[in-house]
């Protein structure tokens, strides 16, 4: 990396949960911890939830396997910098970002993540469909807490891991600033995003989430589908079962987003995805934040 050297961003948001998107189809830029840190740093950088990092499969070490199924890969990083597996609200925006930048064409795509390659319908304006896969319920005990209270949580697996409470109220999960406390902590070893769930109706339910590595987001695609759920099953619904999809409106803090499971047991995801700026890194500062 020399001073000289311009490389491109841009910012996006789904439902306001949002990212650094960082193009880099031959997979030549290096990313550490340190610097998708500075660049997600809200105050000392562009600011972000997360970062995505824009590579083809077959440029990238953890894709190549994938590539003969998905031309483009998400290398998705949580704002600390830490890798995470997945990551909804990020693979719409990513999906917008190639139709934005001519790269694909409206209709359906296939995409490569650390969760496996996923199907995605790309619309030229307007909402994008992700299928986000199957859920996995492990039937591990699990307990959130959060300023004395405690309340039992579903075990959720959406390629990630997640752990879903009801709740009274969305005050009760408190400020969210710093992770709840969970346990046991050997069900989940690499942490875990915890959502805090209330009732608004029929098949319509509200969630506030802490997601490892970002604390709380306006928004997290992964957390909604594992709502959808859990909620369908504490409501005695499952279409593996039945044979008939169950649909739930999610709310979160930046919008909505509607959840369906399939009798396959596929999770489709339907909501936003938003550009909203893009430009060039200040190439001494982005030499800084690569070196650490």
């Amino acid at each position: 990396m020399t001073s000289t050297q311009r490389i491109a961003f841009l910012k996006g948001h789904g439902t306001e949960n949002d990212f650094v998107i960082v193009p880099d189809p031959d997979g030549r830029i290096d990313l550490p911890a340190t610097a998708v840190a500075r660049l997600c740093d809200r105050r000392a950088g562009v600011g972000g939830d997360g970062l995505l990092h824009v590579v083809r499969s077959a440029a990238h070490p953890e894709a190549r396997a994938m590539a003969d199924d998905a031309e483009w890969f998400m290398d998705y990083r949580n704002g600390d910098g830490t890798i995470a597996e997945m990551c909804g609200n990020g693979l719409r925006v990513f999906a917008r970002y190639l139709l934005h930048a001519g790269l694909v064409e409206a209709g359906d795509l296939a995409i490569a993540t650390r969760a496996g390659v996923l199907r995605v319908h790309l619309a030229k304006t307007g909402d994008v469909t992700v299928s986000m896969g199957r859920a996995v319920l492990p039937e591990d005990g699990v307990v959130v807490e959060v300023g004395g209270r405690s309340w039992p949580a579903r075990n959720v697996n959406m390629g990630n891991p997640h752990a879903v409470a009801f709740v009274e109220d969305l005050a009760h999960a408190g400020e969210l600033r710093e992770q709840p406390e969970f346990g046991p902590a050997a069900v989940y070893p690499d942490g875990v995003n915890i959502e805090f769930v209330v009732d608004r109706g029929p098949r319509h339910v509200a969630m506030r989430v802490h997601e490892r590595g970002a604390g709380e987001t306006r928004s997290c695609g992964t957390g909604a589908c594992a709502v959808a759920v859990a909620t369908a099953r504490r409501d005695g619904l499952d279409p593996a079962a039945t044979g008939t999809p169950v649909t739930y409106v999610v709310d979160v803090l930046g919008g909505s987003l509607t959840i369906t499971e399939l009798p396959d047991g596929t999770v489709e995801m339907t909501g936003p995805a938003v550009i909203v700026a893009e430009g060039t890194f200040a190439p001494e500062w982005l030499a800084g934040a690569l070196a650490g």
